[in-house]
C-alpha cells in the first residue's frame, strides 16, 4: 500500500469524523441554549472557544451570537476547522483514492458535499439549520456504516480507523474542556439549578446518555460524566476506547517502530486522570496536556508512515 493513499485514508477518516463533530456540537448548543432560561450565562462564544479559534474568528466578525458563529463553523469557505471545509477536503482524499474504497462510498462524500454547497444559505434560519445539521449527520453516519460493512478491514481500513479514532478523541477532550468551564465557581446560581441540562447535553453530543444511564446507574452528576468519557472501556466515544481502537490498528500495521509503546503511554497518562480530586482549573490544565498529547501522537504517525504533511492537513 503506498503511503500517499494511506495517508489520504487517514486524512479522509479525520475530515468526515470532523464534519459530524461540528454539525453534532452546533445541533446540541442549539438545544442547550433552548432548555436554559433566557439570562443563563451560556452562549455561542463557548463553541468558538472549545475550538481554539477565538483569534480567528474575531478577525473576520465583530460580534460573537449565533448568527456569525454558526456561519463561522458552517459555511465559512476560509475557516479550515468549519464543516463546509472538512467535507471539502474529505472529498478531495476520497476522489483521489477510490480505488481503495466502495463506490457507495464515494457517492456518499459526494452527495453531503453536493448537498452543503446547495443548501449554504439554510444555516441562517434556525428552523432550516436544524434541518441542515441532521442530514449532515445522517449522511455520516452513513459513511461510516457503509465503510465498516462493505470494505475489507485490512491495511487500508485500518488507517481509517486509525484517523478516525484520533480524530474523535481529540473531539471528545474539547467537549469536556467545554465541560469543565461549567465546573467554574464563578458560574451563576442560576445555572447551578440547570446543571443536570447542561451536563445531559454534553453526554447527548457524544451519543452517550442512554449508555450513561445503563452502566453508571446513578443521576446525571458532573464528575461521573467526566469520569464515564474519559476512562469507559465500552463507549466507543470515550477517550479511553478510542484509545483501544488506535491501539489494535498500530499493533496491525506494519512498520509501526515506538508506535505501540506511545499509545501505550498515553493511555496510562489517561488511567491517572482522577476527576473527582481535580479543581476546574486543574481539569482545564489536564484537558489542554490531553490534546497537546494527541496532536504529537499525530506527529508520530505522520513521520513515521507518510511522506510529508500538506498545509491544509496541519488545520
Amino acid at each position: 500500500m503506498l503511503s500517499r493513499s494511506a495517508e489520504r485514508l487517514y486524512w479522509l477518516a479525520r475530515y468526515v469524523e470532523r464534519t459530524e463533530n461540528t454539525a453534532k456540537l452546533v445541533s446540541v448548543h442549539m438545544n442547550l441554549l433552548m432548555d436554559l432560561p433566557k439570562g443563563v450565562e451560556m452562549g455561542w462564544q463557548q463553541l468558538v472557544r472549545i475550538n481554539g479559534v477565538e483569534q480567528d474568528f474575531l478577525e473576520k466578525n465583530k460580534a460573537i451570537n449565533e448568527r456569525t458563529v454558526t456561519r463561522f463553523l458552517l459555511t465559512d469557505a476560509n475557516y479550515s476547522g468549519s464543516l463546509l471545509s472538512s467535507l471539502t477536503a474529505a472529498r478531495e482524499n476520497i476522489r483521489t483514492t477510490r480505488e481503495l474504497l466502495p463506490d457507495e462510498a464515494w457517492e456518499q462524500v459526494n452527495e453531503m458535499y453536493l448537498y452543503v454547497q446547495k443548501n449554504l444559505d439554510a444555516v441562517s434560519n434556525r428552523r432550516s439549520r436544524v434541518l441542515f445539521l441532521n442530514e449532515i449527520l445522517k449522511g455520516c453516519q452513513r459513511f461510516t456504516g457503509l465503510l465498516s460493512g462493505y470494505m475489507s478491514h485490512h491495511h487500508p481500513y485500518r488507517f481509517i480507523r486509525l484517523g478516525r479514532n484520533l480524530e474523535r478523541a481529540d473531539m471528545t477532550s474539547r467537549i469536556l474542556d467545554l465541560a469543565s468551564l461549567l465546573l467554574s465557581e464563578s458560574r451563576s446560581d442560576e445555572l447551578r439549578q440547570y446543571e443536570t441540562i447542561l451536563w445531559m447535553n454534553i453526554l447527548t453530543a457524544l451519543n452517550a446518555l442512554l449508555m450513561y444511564r445503563q452502566h453508571v446507574r446513578t443521576r446525571i452528576h458532573g464528575d461521573d460524566v467526566l469520569d464515564f468519557l474519559l476512562h469507559d472501556q465500552h463507549l466507543p466515544r470515550s477517550v479511553s476506547y478510542c484509545l483501544q481502537e488506535i491501539s489494535d490498528c498500530v499493533s496491525r500495521l506494519p512498520n509501526n517502530d515506538g508506535l505501540p509503546d506511545k499509545v501505550t503511554e498515553l493511555t496510562e497518562y489517561i488511567q491517572t486522570i482522577n476527576t473527582h480530586n481535580a479543581t476546574q482549573l486543574q481539569l482545564r490544565g489536564i484537558l489542554d496536556d490531553l490534546q497537546n498529547k494527541l496532536g504529537a501522537f499525530h506527529g508520530h504517525i505522520n513521520s513515521n508512515w507518510f511522506l510529508r504533511a500538506t498545509p491544509e492537513q496541519e488545520g
